[in-house]
């Protein structure tokens, strides 16, 4: 686990921490992160990662990395997989603290029969709409279940049997037996288990019952000798249920459950559900699609571990919800890739550029400073020749005011290189400009002339006869909503769909050295933005993803503010 470089900032749940500590209560700090492997991770979920890694962390305890994977149906080893390689990649390791709930269906079923034996749980046979409909209202009471008075002796036969696979599912469940009159919901008669005639993707066909999610957590928790069990809001009217579990049954420790508010991100979505959905109804190109807030799809964007986990601590940890904006998510991957990034040019529109006083057939180098805010990064040898291409955005025949870029008659730096200047502009049949005639001054290599002139605009630049062909695809934010949370009843996430998430770029040039840059690794395209290589990428056919652009809206409104 990488060691914190930040000071620590204090929140309510370091306040609980070291009060417990204080007192006694407890003599070392024991965490989890419980993934459910229904799913891949997403940005809220690297939320609770840095909180519970990084608490253990800094407290010098320990972080355990538990799969609560009690439901068959939807779980998934590939899901497993990429939730340990999700965890590894923000930086944490569980060392050997790797645990299931699996790993304890023994125990929770004798746990479930001691429940019985206490006359606190009992088997019933309504079916979940008959329990639904049993359960009552907010405002309305519950009405026990027919089977609820049912004896300890036949609870105990009937629970046996439906692990032995004599009922099908739906037929019967295990209800724990608490207050249907009670006013939270959760506390009125909950399943505990049901019957789910599926393979298990660890114990097989061995089980035919599982337990549900709030029995298992609250119970593996306590075997694994939990001391704050931190989960987000949503879980706070469980918690009840969570503390019977612990009040009524012989556990090892009593952990206390914590809720915090989870991450709202601005133009996403937060649920595994939605996220599945537009997986399955290909309206993106999978769990790591780079416009997904999958921490898969970030990592394939390019977005810096360092970054997600700097964010984590910028927005903190509060009880009360709010809508983080994704520029301040962009914010801190720019604060990264400023300081880590090669500086290299890349050129997304060209139009190509003639110097005629050039020598013909005559090629020479120009050496450039990888990253001027990293003096470790290093120098790097770009070719030059008489033909370069350079952004057709960058060439105005009839500039606007305060223009600084070429324009006929005018004159431009070329990074690294020459000033050149503009003399003549060749169009095709349909008025296209398909080549700009410049002439260079010799004097100006490296930038700078014996008569000190300056000039004010510089651009950037690739040899023709060098420049590697290469993709660049253009993400943006996946929907034009900014609170996914106030879509229209009746609509799904794909009627806010942005059209404009993703553009593809097919006739990009690039610096040579950049045909064999690795999968993953970041650049800055000069004055185009962030980059890295996209996991297509290979020498044959580059491939880049925009990480970011270079302009920061967060930053911006911050200095409004």
């Amino acid at each position: 686990m990488e060691n914190s470089e930040k000071p620590v900032v204090s929140n309510f749940i370091r306040t609980i921490i070291d009060r417990d500590l204080e007192s006694g209560k407890h003599k070392k700090i024991v965490t989890r992160f419980p993934p459910e492997p229904n799913g891949y991770l997403h940005i809220g979920h690297a939320k609770s990662i840095c909180l519970n890694f990084g608490l253990a962390r800094d407290y010098g305890g320990v972080c355990h990395l538990r799969f609560d994977d009690t439901n068959p149906i939807k779980e998934d080893l590939e899901y497993v997989q990429s939730i340990m390689e999700d965890v590894r990649w923000l930086g944490f390791d569980w060392g050997d603290n790797l645990f299931y709930a699996s790993d304890y269906f023994e125990q929770l079923y004798e746990f479930a029969e001691m429940l019985i034996q206490k006359g606190l749980a009992f088997v019933c046979d309504l079916c979940q709409e008959e329990i639904r409909e049993y359960r009552g209202t907010l405002t309305v009471p519950g009405k026990n279940s027919p089977w609820r008075e049912r004896s300890i002796e036949e609870n105990l036969d009937l629970f046996r049997r439906m692990r032995a696979g004599e009922f099908e599912e739906g037929e019967k469940s295990l209800r724990a037996k608490i207050d249907m009159a009670s006013p939270n919901l959760n506390m009125r008669d909950p399943v505990i288990y049901r019957i789910k005639k599926a393979e298990h993707h660890r114990t097989g066909e061995k089980w035919v019952i599982y337990p549900m999610y709030d029995y298992t957590h609250s119970l593996s928790d306590a075997i694994e000798c939990i001391t704050h069990s931190l989960c987000t809001l949503e879980f706070e009217d469980h918690r009840p249920l969570y503390e019977w579990c612990l009040h009524n049954l012989p556990v090892p420790s009593y952990p206390q459950q914590i809720e915090f508010a989870r991450l709202n991100l601005s133009h996403t979505v937060m649920s595994k559900r939605m996220l599945l959905d537009l997986v399955k109804n290909n309206v993106v190109q999978g769990w790591d699609d780079p416009r997904m807030p999958t921490i898969a799809g970030m990592r394939r964007r390019g977005f810096p571990p360092a970054a997600i986990r700097d964010f984590a601590d910028r927005i903190g940890v509060a009880k009360a919800s709010s809508l983080v904006d994704f520029e301040l998510l962009q914010f801190c991957v720019r604060e990264d890739l400023n300081q880590n990034a090669k500086r290299v040019m890349a050129v997304l529109d060209p139009i190509l550029l003639t110097i005629e006083n050039y020598p013909e057939n005559s090629f020479e180098e120009f050496e450039a400073i990888n990253n001027p805010e990293d003096p470790d990064a290093g120098t790097r040898m770009i070719p030059f020749g008489k033909q370069l291409y350079i952004e057709r955005e960058d060439f105005a025949e009839e500039p606007p005011k305060g223009w600084f870029r070429l324009s006929p008659g005018a004159e431009v730096r070329l990074k690294h290189a020459y000033y050149v200047t503009c003399k003549e502009v060749i169009k095709d049949a349909q008025g296209k400009i398909t080549e700009i005639i410049c002439t260079h001054d010799p004097q100006s290599r490296g930038g700078s002339t014996p008569d000190k002139r300056r000039v004010k605009g510089t651009i950037h630049w690739v040899s023709a006869a060098h420049a590697a062909d290469a993709e660049v695809r253009l993400y943006e934010q996946l929907f034009t909503l900014a609170d996914m949370s106030e879509m229209e009843e009746g609509k799904a996430p794909e009627d806010y769909m942005n059209p404009e998430s993703l553009k593809v770029l097919t006739h990009c040039k690039i610096e040579p050295s950049l045909a064999s840059a690795e999968k993953g690794e970041r650049f800055q395209f000069l004055r185009q933005g962030y980059f890295c290589a996209d996991l297509d990428h290979s020498p044959e056919k580059p491939v880049f993803n925009r990480i970011v652009t270079l302009k920061d809206g967060w930053a911006r409104q911050q200095r409004k503010q």
